[in-house]
């Protein structure tokens, strides 16, 4: 109705979006840097290792630590989480349990941070400190419902 020209704005559009990606990519390396720099110490390790215990303590199955980078980094980068999530696959193997944790923690919980950081600070919004806690109090619903998921649908107990 506008007379719009549908190729020159999809045109236009991709340059844009080529653009943010250019831009979004030394952050995306440095987090993936500072994630195997984690891996690589063994600071994530004695985490987990710490976590697996403290399951184990109250009568839990540890299995569901196995996902537990893969929740960390949700919050923070959807690329950043599909790599933990594909490091997962590739340590546990794919049809695992936690492979299959990570690939619903991929689906139930939202990257917090660069929503608030991309939207708010598009439109100028500075004071955001009732949507952060909003939105870390969802993704920890996500990843308890991501977690009880896993053990509904691919076995294991409680």
């Amino acid at each position: 109705m506008k007379r719009v020209n549908a190729y020159q704005a999809f045109v236009e559009g991709a340059k844009d979006g080529f653009q943010t990606a250019v831009t979004i990519i030394p952050y995306l390396v440095a987090m993936l840097v500072a994630i195997g720099m984690l891996r690589a110490s063994g600071a994530l390790d004695v985490f987990m290792n710490g976590v697996r215990g403290l399951v184990t303590s109250i009568g839990w199955d540890p299995a569901w630590v196995n996902g537990l980078p893969t929740m960390l980094m949700e919050p923070l980068s959807g690329s950043g989480t599909r790599a933990m999530m594909v490091e997962t696959m590739k340590t546990y193997n794919p049809d695992s349990f936690a492979g299959h944790l990570a690939a619903i923690v991929q689906g139930s919980t939202e990257t917090t941070f660069y929503v608030l950081a991309v939207y708010f600070g598009s439109v100028g919004i500075k004071p955001m400190r009732y949507a952060v806690a909003g939105g870390l109090v969802t993704d920890l619903a996500g990843m308890i419902g991501a977690v009880l998921s896993a053990y509904l649908f691919f076995g294991g107990r409680l």
